[in-house]
């Protein structure tokens, strides 16, 4: 395959100026115009400036060009070639156009899956940072971009798993829970703007509605007893995470029968249930504009920043 050139571009009613400043500010924690959570955040090592070097997801690359209001270009790091960038041109004092530019020279697997995966994800995540710049500089957006059938697929599969740890130091109310347990876990996600910082909000991980018994800054215990098995479940929100803790003990011997059985699957069913909630909420999440304009000192000076539980899992 020969150079794939992608290029995707915006005509927004505000002053270049305006718009220039929103896209410096990506990356930052205020970012506006990032399409996070519902795909991976931009992130670098410093602050956005030429030597950044950073990406979102897998993609990895370095800025190259920063012009201030104007331009930004990164270079992909190897094994990838090429770059893509962000231009910002006035088209007047009230009107500007916003193009971003991808250019590359596919190699090996990259000639197939550029195609067929790389490319529609590609479009539909440039499309919507574009919705989030018209959002956030004209504050409105007639027609926001809507995800392929295939794209929500393939953002499905790639969704991270959550991570297995030992249970966290700040989660000292199930650390106390319970005496000689004979059964402990703990699965772990990265908390991304935009989810909720309530522990309170997560207990639809569980599905049911089991009592909670104690609660202690971003820590939530609850009561998950059954067939002759003391159990507990926390949810812990810290700075970064969304952790979920079972501790567990089989008091009789049909608890014990029981617990046998169902350990096997606990661990499966902890991670999918703890990954289908977190998609749920990323996806139900307020935009990165729409999150600029509602914080604190923003547009509206409302902070609707995080989003409440979703009533059912997101399917697309």
């Amino acid at each position: 395959m020969s150079v794939v050139r992608n290029e995707h571009e915006r005509i927004v009613e505000a002053p270049a100026r305006k718009v220039g400043a929103l896209i410096d500010r990506l990356s930052a924690e205020d970012d506006p115009v990032f399409p996070a959570p519902a795909w991976p955040a931009i992130a670098f090592d410093r602050p956005l400036g030429v030597g950044a070097v950073g990406g979102h997801g897998p993609v990895r690359y370095e800025v190259t060009v920063h012009e201030p209001g104007r331009r930004l270009r990164f270079g992909f790091t190897e094994p990838a070639n090429g770059f893509h960038e962000i231009v910002v041109e006035p088209l007047g004092e009230e009107r500007c156009r916003v193009r971003h530019v991808l250019e590359m020279r596919p190699r090996g697997m990259e000639r197939l899956l550029w195609p067929t995966v790389v490319r529609p994800v590609h479009d539909t995540m440039i499309e919507e940072l574009l919705d989030n710049v018209q959002r956030a500089a004209t504050g409105h957006l007639p027609r926001p971009t809507r995800r392929p059938r295939r794209v929500r697929l393939f953002n499905r599969l790639a969704w991270d798993r959550p991570e297995a740890v030992d249970i966290p130091e700040g989660a000292r109310l199930i650390r106390d829970a319970l005496d000689r347990p004979a059964y402990r876990d703990a699965y772990r996600m990265e908390l991304p703007p935009g989810l909720p910082r309530d522990p309170a909000a997560w207990t639809v991980v569980l599905r049911d509605a089991f009592p909670v018994l104690a609660r202690e800054g971003g820590e939530l215990l609850m009561d998950v007893d059954t067939a002759g098995v003391t159990a507990r479940a926390s949810i812990l929100v810290d700075e970064r995470h969304v952790t979920l803790s079972t501790v567990a003990r089989a008091d009789t011997l049909r608890g014990r029968l029981y617990w046998g059985v169902v350990r096997l699957g606990h661990p499966f069913m902890a991670r999918l249930m703890l990954r289908r909630t977190h998609r749920a909420f990323a996806l139900a999440a307020p935009s990165a504009a729409e999150r600029a304009a509602n914080a604190p000192g923003g547009a509206t000076g409302t902070d609707h920043s995080t989003v409440s539980a979703p009533s059912h899992f997101v399917s697309g």
